[in-house]
């Protein structure tokens, strides 16, 4: 009973510390906060053009990816700015790199956000413009 109740407790801290990361990711960076603001807009234009299920699924997907994307990068500065505070090549390199899978997740999201949605736009257009 008493390990039950460890691992309970241990778990119970794993996600106040998950919960911690990400206060810090929207109270520190500027670029988490846009793709908060991004999603906000995004649900509320997937409510208003009434996504599917899988519309949905791929959506959030899409939004946990480019948020959980944003928090690896800057997991990974946070990391090399403590062990490298002096200007290194490999350094520039490693947050680059990270920089780099945020915008490279952002591309990809945006195609399957525009193939989501600019058919359903399109088709709001015709209906509205009419014969």
């Amino acid at each position: 009973m008493k390990t039950w109740i460890a691992f309970i407790r241990s778990r119970t801290k794993s996600f106040g510390y998950a919960f911690k990361g990400i206060g810090i990711l929207f109270r520190t960076q500027v670029n988490a906060r846009i793709h908060a603001l991004a999603v906000i807009v995004i649900v509320a234009l997937g409510i208003y053009l009434e996504l599917s299920m899988i519309e949905w699924a791929i959506i959030a997907m899409c939004m946990g990816m480019v948020l959980a994307a944003e928090a690896t990068n800057t997991a990974i500065e946070s990391i090399v700015d403590l062990v490298s505070p002096d200007y290194h090549e490999l350094a520039g390199k490693a947050k680059d790199l990270a920089a780099g899978a945020v915008l490279l997740s952002v591309i990809f999201c945006g195609v399957a956000w525009s193939l989501i949605f600019l058919p359903k736009i399109w088709a709001l257009i015709q209906i509205s413009a009419g014969p």
